[in-house]
């Protein structure tokens, strides 16, 4: 790994890059940039196009969505955004930070402590919806989404400043009409009493009044000790969910203890008392005994002088913090008779028999500051505190201590209960809050990103290198997502050295040096934890000029597109990926998580803007018609963005579009690919010479740089083509139309209803240059095929695409769909006329009565997006030779043979390339030559369609 370069070294960078490339730009609040460009609010989606770059991209408010399944989709996804409270998701930082939350209820699932490992990924979502936020800003420029922006980061700006200072006591209604302690779940703050509180007493009585805030076991109400050894301790429900007091010189298994015989309400005040002298102790809940034991030995006195006494914390770390409230804490050097208990019930302690306890008396009514005063006597006040400390930077930023970053330090194994990517959500966070900055302007947003980076850096710069590699090579502990990127793009409105060391101190060597030497090393790997690595060596290669990033970025794609590529475009099996060319046999109910189709239409784009290679654009025109359209249900909701987690492909799997309770990974990114349908149509070559065409979809170009428009009218996929009409003024560039791979049965271009001279190649661009006029039109034309694609390990196992669109049948059954495909097979080589349209539902087929309907419809049928393909006789034009359809050793069977000779010019040429097959067969002893004669007379006999 590179070590982190100098302040005066980055400088000096930044100064020779502004001189080689002649620019004089400025990052928004006037810091210098680098060679990268900067987008100005309501701009480019990120600063993701370097200078030296030979195209770049337009902002999401350049591009208007028209009418059609990705406007559809969208409206879907609007109106999650409109209608979701985002308080929820303000709730966890703010619980965090110790700040009221104003009964707001977590989102659930990944999103709150209830959830998968305690919440360890809390906050992800909340970036994740900021960024959803900011593109549906710039896309429509409603203000609903301009005033959330708002809220949320006016928000997490008072909770940084929380984080910041010491905890502050956060009051509520208490027993009696006074306010009391309110300990916020979340919050991990708990009342450090003086050490000697309980001052060797050999009888004791303790008192207090509590407001249980959740029902987690072991949460203490009290805990005095050294450690897990000696102590005494109150909690409000153990094991079996109901109080317990113990005191013990000998750890758990030497505790004497008394347990309730009823749980305590939730959410309502209970009193507690504990009695403990001559030998006998005694529990009380609400002036009740509940429990008594006559042979407790132990007293304060026995334990002898003791380090710590919290309210609210344990000594066992497993154990949560208190939550809820907690008031009138009493500790009295005498047993208290029940009498005096039961007064406890009906008045304060100091309006009593009993008076304020002699050993501790904290009413806990106190409403600001972070001390307790003790009525005692004794003068000893108590102390608000956090478990874990506080920051060890002022901008730290998240919705869980900083515990989590530093136990991943010393971490050498995976730990996700323990630890699970605090990085990953970092990550998250910083890009929501660089991307509500570039929607909106917001001064505060940037402010709070850059304080991110700051944090960061302080934290990350101090580590050796080793302990860095072991770091980012942990699985899923050391996830860290695309924040190498999101770091890249705040260095470039921040403009501060650190921040571009801090993106190089997420290098892991190991998988940039293999891809650099394009050696495969991702069997095994985590696939979402590595492919927005590659994302983030792009950018570094613009900022660094460093070649290795750049070449271990297109080396890394070219193992996953098409090696462990899905037909729907989708990579991974359980989140993993296997050997190279390993598809039928990784088939399961949990391929292709939906963030992984995310990330490398992202990884996919940054290379294209590099090197436009239409094989990025290709993929993108796949994974984006297929599992992202695919991934999001067809209906709305505002609690739930509906998004596919994995996408089983196996026989028969029903989509889940609310996985793990929600606010999952792949939920986040569902939301912001909804939000950003329009980012890749269209591409402009840096010196404005040419604009390219990448997806046709109905949309609307507004290309400030010419003073035009480019509208495109169509209705693709369910049409063949595309119409686009220029307007504005009169302009001279290339118009580049991506020809796509599949488009076979051929591309045409008119300009104003004159062909365009020239050969269109699948898998190229097709290029028109003029000087525009409002008023001009291009129509494009490509029909569509139906075509099958094999799976590499096993090719009857086969996925049908007409055109872009993968057609998948709807079936409960659990076993793979067998078809045949070649009986009514056109000359072109269609095998479209094999399948029966559905009428009244476009792109909709029936064949052996199974229906088969685009996975980009959003539904919950059971699917079959692989079948088996088979061919079991030799059939031509729906005439059955009689004749096996023989196969070779590796499974290409004789009609595979003659229908890979498509498209014939008529059918005189199909009939030739069948005899000459059948010759080549019968030659090799794989078919007798009378079944060869029946063979191609059926194909004379056949009538075919063209």
């Amino acid at each position: 790994m590179a070590p982190p370069l100098s302040r005066r070294t980055l400088l000096q960078a930044t100064a020779l890059t502004a001189a080689a490339t002649g620019l004089n730009v400025s990052a928004p609040g006037g810091a210098a940039a680098t060679g990268l460009r900067i987008s100005t609010p309501g701009g480019a989606a990120a600063t993701e196009s370097a200078a030296t770059a030979p195209l770049r991209p337009f902002g999401l408010g350049d591009v208007t969505l028209g009418p059609g399944v990705f406007a559809d989709k969208r409206a879907l996804m609007l109106g999650h955004a409109r209608g979701y409270d985002v308080n929820r998701l303000l709730q966890v930082f703010r619980a965090n930070a110790g700040l009221d939350t104003g009964g707001a209820v977590a989102p659930g699932g990944w999103e709150g402590l209830d959830g998968e490992a305690n919440g360890n990924l809390r906050g992800h979502y909340t970036g994740h919806f900021l960024t959803m936020l900011a593109q549906a800003y710039a896309s429509t420029g409603e203000e609903v989404f301009g005033d959330r922006i708002r809220t949320m980061v006016g928000a997490l700006t008072q909770v940084r400043e929380a984080l910041r200072r010491d905890p502050v006591v956060l009051s509520g209604d208490g027993p009696f009409g006074r306010p009391a302690v309110e300990q916020v779940r979340g919050s991990y703050q708990y009342v450090d009493l003086p050490g000697g509180t309980l001052g060797g007493a050999t009888a004791v009585t303790l008192s207090t009044w509590v407001r249980p805030g959740h029902d987690a076991n072991w949460a203490r109400v009290l805990d005095f000790g050294d450690d897990t050894t000696r102590y005494l301790y109150l909690a409000v429900r153990n094991a079996s969910g109901v109080p317990r007091f113990a005191v013990t010189a000998s750890g758990p298994g030497g505790e004497q203890a008394l347990n309730g015989t009823a749980p305590l309400p939730r959410g309502r005040w209970s009193h507690l008392a504990v009695t403990l002298g001559d030998g006998t102790g005694t529990l009380y809940v609400d002036g009740t005994a509940v429990a008594r034991d006559t042979a407790m030995t132990l007293t304060p006195a026995a334990l002898g002088s003791l380090a710590d006494h919290w309210l609210g914390r344990s000594h066992f770390a497993a154990d949560p913090v208190f939550a809820g409230g907690l008031a009138e804490v009493q500790i009295w050097s005498r047993v208290l008779s029940a009498a005096e208990i039961g007064e406890l019930q009906k008045a304060r302690a100091a309006d009593t028999s009993a008076g304020p306890g002699d050993l501790a008396s904290y009413r806990l009514d106190e409403t600001s500051g972070s001390r307790f005063a003790d009525s005692s006597g004794h003068g000893a006040a108590a102390t608000l505190r956090r478990t874990w400390g506080g920051p060890s930077h002022p901008g730290f930023l998240a919705a869980y201590p900083e515990t989590q970053f530093v136990l991943l330090e010393s971490m050498t194994g995976s730990d996700y209960t323990r630890v699970w990517a605090p990085y990953y959500t970092a990550h998250k966070i910083l890009r929501g809050l660089l991307d509500a900055h570039l929607a909106t302007g917001n001064a505060r947003a940037l402010d709070l990103a850059s304080g991110l980076g700051d944090w960061m850096y302080a934290r990350l710069s101090r580590l050796p290198a080793a302990t860095l590699q072991r770091m980012w090579g942990i699985f899923s502990s050391g996830e860290y997502g695309g924040i190498v990127e999101a770091i890249c793009d705040l260095h470039d409105r921040s403009g501060t050295p650190e921040h571009l060391a801090l993106a190089r101190l997420f290098d892991l060597d190991r998988l940039i040096d293999a891809c650099a030497a394009d050696s495969d090393v991702l069997d095994g790997l985590h696939a979402n934890q590595h492919i927005p690595i590659f994302t983030g060596l792009v950018r570094l290669y613009d900022a660094t000029g460093e070649q290795r990033y750049l070449t271990a970025a297109k080396n890394f794609w070219r193992m996953v597109v098409p090696h462990r590529m899905y037909g729907i475009g989708g990579t991974s099996t359980g989140e993993f990926w296997k050997a190279r060319d390993v598809i039928a046999g990784t088939v399961s109910g949990a391929t292709a998580e939906t963030c992984c189709a995310y990330n490398l239409l992202k990884l996919s784009r940054a290379l294209f803007l590099r090197d436009p290679d239409p094989a990025y654009m290709d993929y993108y025109e796949r994974a984006l018609y297929n599992q992202v359209l695919g991934s999001k249900q067809d209906r709305p909701d505002a609690e739930k963005p509906l998004v596919t987690y994995f996408i089983g492909l196996t026989p028969g799997h029903v989509r889940d579009y609310t996985p793990k309770q929600g606010t999952t990974c792949c939920e986040g990114t569902g939301m912001e690919s909804a939000t950003k349908y329009q980012d890749s149509v269209y591409f402009a070559a840096a010196d404005g010479s040419a604009l390219y065409v990448n997806l046709y979809s109905p949309s609307t170009l507004t290309w400030a740089e010419h003073g035009v428009t480019v509208t495109q009218r169509t209705a693709f996929p369910v049409e063949q083509g595309s119409t686009l009409t220029v307007g504005g003024g009169r302009a001279s560039f290339a118009l580049r139309l991506r020809v796509p791979a599949w488009a076979t049965a051929g591309f045409r271009v008119t300009v104003n209803g004159r062909a365009v001279e020239g050969t269109p190649v699948p898998g190229t661009y097709f290029t028109v240059s003029r000087t525009w006029r409002a008023g001009d039109t291009v129509r494009v034309s490509m029909p569509f095929r139906l075509r099958t694609e094999s799976t590499p390990d096993d090719p009857s196992l086969q996925a049908l695409f007409h055109g872009p669109v993968n057609l998948v049948g709807r079936s409960s059954a659990t076993t793979y769909l067998e078809v045949g495909l070649y009986g009514n097979a056109a000359l072109s080589g269609d095998l479209l006329p094999s399948l029966t349209p559905v009428s009244g539902s476009p792109l909709h087929y029936t064949l052996n009565g199974t229906e088969f309907a685009p996975f980009l419809e959003g539904t919950e049928d059971p699917t079959h997006a692989y079948v088996r393909r088979s061919e079991p006789r030799v059939v031509f034009g729906g005439l059955d030779s009689g004749v096996a359809n023989p196969a070779r050793p590796d499974g290409t069977t004789l009609l595979d043979a003659v229908w890979a000779g498509a498209p014939f010019r008529s059918k005189g040429a199909l009939v030739a390339r069948v005899g000459k097959v059948v010759d080549a067969w019968v030659a090799d002893g794989r078919l007798g030559r009378a079944e060869g004669d029946a063979v191609v007379r059926t194909a004379r006999r056949a009538s075919y369609v063209g």
